[in-house]
């Protein structure tokens, strides 16, 4: 039997890239791609079936969460520090912004990125006030 005892991944392509999907699981790499960028994004999604685990690898990016009361989003936004693993737990509407040259990890649920998603559309009125959280959360110092 020919097997490496030690497999080695690199993405270095902008966006989205499952690399590693075994029995039930995944590790993807999310690298800044101009969808994440915080004047791009306009929308947010859901899991129904898995949390979803982010780690920076580097960069600088902020994760968002937000609940629904009716069709109003009202958001939590946190700059990820690296070295910090952060979950979001299933059923939990989410994004993630970045700046160019960010890179992100994550751990899910296999093949969550094919079937395990729904889109919730922000208003332009909910988008400039994420804007300005998300960038404010960029200026503020690291504790």
């Amino acid at each position: 039997m020919d097997t490496k005892p030690i497999e080695r991944y690199t993405v270095t392509e902008e966006g989205y890239h499952p690399f590693l999907i075994q029995d039930g699981w995944q590790v993807a790499q999310l690298n800044y791609m101009e969808a994440q960028d915080i004047q791009n994004i306009h929308r947010l999604d859901v899991h129904h079936h898995t949390d979803e685990v982010f780690v920076l690898l580097q960069g600088d990016a902020v994760l968002i969460g937000a609940v629904l009361h009716g069709d109003v989003p009202t958001f939590s936004v946190e700059r990820m520090q690296p070295k910090i693993t952060y979950n979001i737990p299933k059923d939990s509407w989410h994004n993630i912004a970045m700046r160019p040259g960010s890179e992100v990890l994550i751990v899910e649920k296999s093949n969550t990125h094919v079937s395990d998603f729904e889109f919730f559309p922000l208003t332009l009125e909910k988008r400039k006030e994420l804007r300005d959280l998300v960038e404010q959360a960029l200026t503020e110092n690291i504790e």
